[in-house]
Formats: C-alpha cells, structure tokens, sequence
C-alpha cells in the first residue's frame, strides 16, 4: 500500500535563486505550499498556503505551471510518497514568515541537498532551464 501526500507549491524564483521556507519543528526547507484541503484546485490551494505562510497574496492572473513532481516523502516510512504540483506566480504584499514557519531563505542550486527529495527535482529542473545558479 502506496500512501500519496498530495501538495502544492509556489516557485518563485528571484536573481537565480528560489524562496524556500522551513515550518517550526522541521529539519528541512521547503518548497511553499502545503497540503490540498477536501475539494480545493490547485489555484486555492497555492492561494491559502502562501498566504498563511508567507503574509503575500498571489495573484491568480499570472499563475502558471511550472511541474509535477514525485518522490519519497521527507521523515515519512518507505512507500509514502509526496506528489508536488508546482506553480510560478507574482505575489503583491511583503514577503514575512507567519507563526507556522521559522524562516524563509533564498536558496542556490548549491542548497539543494538542504530541500527534501521531491525539491531536488525541482531544483535539477531549474538548474537545468538555466533559472537557479
């Protein structure tokens, strides 16, 4: 039995580098995002995390896919896996941490083995594209 962690999250990517955040308690950056709550898309669910995580708001009209990724979840027993829709999106307010994240940072490709395995795809895709140095 296959257990899938279904999330979503935002790429923003800024001078070669890319916004990760760690939540309190955990080991390891992430990409933003979280978790799908019962009958959200994509686009809700990319609005809400990011807002309570980071204080922005996305705006809707520039979203656009940036890829789907699986791996082995982060912490979790062998055969839960993480599937990560990501998205690229302009954001208006002042990017700040929130109560449920202990600090964001703007990662190189160099970082990458600070990031879970499903945010090192992203990252060997960024590199890659030539977006993250």
């Amino acid at each position: 039995m296959t257990a899938l962690i279904d999330t979503v999250a935002w790429v923003r990517v800024e001078d070669g580098r890319i916004l990760c955040a760690r939540s309190k308690g955990k080991d390891a950056f992430y990409i933003p995002g979280g978790k799908r709550e019962d009958g959200e898309s994509d686009l809700q669910t990319l609005v809400r995390e990011v807002e309570e995580e980071l204080t922005v708001t996305v705006d809707p009209s520039s979203v656009r896919h940036a890829g789907t990724y699986e791996a082995q979840a982060h912490g979790r027993p062998d055969g839960v896996r993480v599937r990560m829709s990501c998205y690229y999106a302009d954001y208006s307010g002042t990017l700040a941490v929130s109560s449920e994240i202990e600090e964001m940072a703007w990662f190189s490709y160099a970082d990458r083995p600070h990031v879970p395995p499903v945010d090192q795809l992203l990252f060997d895709d960024l590199k890659a594209a030539g977006e993250l140095r």
